[in-house]
């Protein structure tokens, strides 16, 4: 016991020391911008570099960790662990950031956010050849030519490619071509050139000149100055036109074409929004993953977007996560926009950029299509999850429903009543099980009401709920997590009667409450019941639905059969040692039970046999047996 005060003892003692060391470096820190280094052990012990940070003023943002209380658990954990701090001083709040995104790529700390996203995407080159050559790759190597891209939607960039091959015929082959070469003859004309595809620059059936010119055109495709071109296109093809070069003027009609039906396909916006970077992000469901999705706009068309996503570590903010992402997705696609769309106000400024938060027109209908294509990747992400591990998605829906109605475990089963009668006749229950989410049929289970006589549903609901818990409570069989009534307040306070005051259980109720158009409209909880916040169209609430749907379907296919069983009964069903053949026949040959009560002990015996048929007719014909038979009750 003693050795335990003095281990402990010793640890405050050691955890003192380090937290001393720390707050004089933080006070030697310069009020500057900046970025800062956390380390899992000193310097000169080979620590390693555990977070980055960025800071305006580098001496209040680090002294936050240590002079005040941290009130997020992941943040206390990381403070618990760091033992040296290390700082860059910078001038401004842009170097800030692009230094912090450098070291963050350098060293991978354990506690920073993750960029998960590991491809290559691939971008379209324009070689520095004699006669250069445009195609896609993968590998980037700046003295070979020119790069565009890169474009993380393959079918896009094909589209691309398919436009300028179409529109300006750039030699597909790889052989090197050289000046000398092409004056000597050295090269035949291919394939390609005979389907067309290219106009034959190695044999002198296209001139330099005019190759060059349709690789700058084609570069200014590349570029997104696609309405440029085809306006200067129409006008050297209207002024050819005029000169009667008609051959030139309709091969210049044909690229105008094409570059219109290319406009006409990647236009969202107007024009006249020239370039322009969007980002916004949507946060999953738990908040431990964010999606940020990139657009960029120029001349009113999407040149680039995709989502990325990105892992919390720390409990980040939304403005957090996009400050730092912002400058990592800018370097990657190369972007140069002086105008950036943001869902809200940003804190940090960048040095040649400004922050645009619109309130209306198309610059407002850009955000709006970022964020739903970022939606719309959770939506992605989530099923492809869901398909890959389906006991996930259950698990994540049961700490849904735990987290929103604030139980003291997951909701594992799920018990659902409802009952089923008309006008009091026929009254029967039925008794639902849903285990892990998901449906188990073999725990269903059919009551018949017995107590209750008229259109009592509450009482027959108690009498359900009473038999249902009483018996497993005889059989000590695992009680349910949850039950759900169908109804709202009433049933649930009926329901809690039952399981609270008669039979002392502590298993919370909950109520899917209908609207005027009888559909469930709202989750209850709680005693008094409140209203459980809870979206109409979210995943959970759908769940739910279908539990309730199930349950009617239950209570009243029960219904259905027993009503139809008693429809088709006769009085022949009571008497004893008549089966279904003999009551087949006699039915058969006398059409309806008046004229089997009507027929004679002979009529009957020709059909049944002697002993069968004085059973029926003693039945039939005791004073208390029915006097009259409806000619149309039929057993069929």
């Amino acid at each position: 016991m003693l050795e335990n005060r003095e281990f402990v003892g010793m640890v405050k003692e050691n955890n003192e020391k380090r937290l001393e060391y720390l707050k004089n470096i933080v006070l030697n820190m310069p009020e500057k911008p900046g970025s800062y280094q956390y380390y899992d052990d000193l310097r000169e012990n080979g620590g390693k570099i555990i977070y980055v940070g960025k800071a305006k003023n580098l001496k209040r943002r680090v002294s936050s960790y240590f002079h005040r209380e941290v009130d997020r658990f992941k943040t206390k954990v990381l403070v618990s662990k760091i033992k040296d701090i290390s700082y860059t001083v910078v001038n401004t709040e842009e170097d800030a950031l692009l230094l912090e995104n450098a070291l963050i790529k350098k060293y991978n700390p354990k506690y920073n956010v993750l960029l998960k996203d590991g491809k290559t995407y691939p971008s379209i080159i324009v070689t520095n050849e004699f006669f250069p050559r445009i195609f896609k790759t993968r590998h980037i190597n700046k003295k070979l030519g020119t790069y565009f891209g890169p474009y993380p939607h393959i079918s896009s960039m094909y589209n691309v490619l398919a436009l300028i091959q179409k529109a300006f015929k750039p030699r597909r082959c790889r052989q090197p071509i050289t000046q000398e070469g092409v004056n000597m003859g050295k090269y035949r004309p291919c394939l390609e050139y005979h389907i067309h595809n290219c106009e034959g620059c190695c044999v002198s059936k296209q001139s330099r000149e005019d190759y060059l010119e349709n690789i700058r055109q084609a570069k200014e495709v590349l570029k997104g100055n696609t309405r440029e071109l085809s306006e200067w296109v129409y006008k050297r093809m209207m002024a050819n036109a005029e000169l009667m070069k008609f051959e030139e003027a309709e091969r210049l009609k044909e690229r105008y074409l094409l570059l219109q039906e290319f406009v006409s396909k990647s236009e969202v916006v107007s024009h006249t929004i020239n370039d322009v970077d969007v980002f916004t992000i949507t946060d999953d469901d738990n908040k431990k993953n964010a999606y940020i999705n990139y657009i960029h706009v120029k001349n009113g068309t999407i040149n680039q977007s995709f989502t990325y996503e990105y892992k919390r570590k720390l409990d980040e903010s939304d403005e957090d996560l996009l400050t730092q992402a912002i400058p990592e997705i800018r370097e990657r696609f190369g972007s140069k926009s002086k105008e950036i769309i943001v869902p809200f106000q940003m804190e940090w400024k960048l040095r040649d950029a400004e922050f645009f938060i619109p309130q209306r027109g198309d610059k407002k209908h850009l955000l709006e299509l970022s964020e739903m294509n970022g939606k719309q990747y959770k939506f992605d992400r989530l099923k492809q999850t869901d398909k890959l591990n389906p006991e996930q998605k259950q698990t994540r829906l049961m700490k849904e429903l735990q987290e929103k109605l604030h139980l003291d475990k997951l909701p594992y089963q799920i018990e659902c009543f409802d009952n089923s009668n008309i006008s009091g006749t026929d009254a029967v229950a039925g008794c639902i099980v849903y285990k892990g989410m998901k449906p188990s049929r073999k725990d269903y289970r059919k009551y018949n009401i017995k107590t209750v006589v008229g259109p009592d549903d509450y009482a027959s609901m108690q009498e359900v709920v009473r038999r249902r818990y009483t018996r497993m409570i005889n059989e000590n069989a695992t009680l349910p997590d949850l039950i759900i009534t169908d109804g709202g307040k009433g049933q649930m306070d009926i329901v809690r009667e039952v399981v609270e005051d008669e039979l002392h259980l502590n298993i919370p109720i909950a109520g899917l409450a209908k609207d005027d158009r009888h559909r469930t409209n709202e989750l209850l909880f709680g005693f008094p019941a409140q209203v459980v916040g809870l979206k109409t169209d979210s995943e959970l609430f759908h769940v739910l639905t279908q539990i309730q749907d199930e349950v009617h379907r239950f209570a009243i296919t029960f219904h259905r059969d027993k009503r139809s069983k008693h429809a088709l009964h006769s009085a022949l069903d009571d008497i004893k040692g008549i089966g279904p053949k003999s009551k087949e026949a006699l039915l058969k040959t006398f059409k309806s039970m008046k004229y089997i009560k009507g027929a004679s002990l002979d009529q009957l015996a020709t059909i049944i046999g002697k002993d069968k048929a004085q059973k029926v007719f003693d039945a039939l014909n005791e004073p208390n047996s029915m006097n009259q038979y409806d000619s149309t009750n039929k057993d069929n």
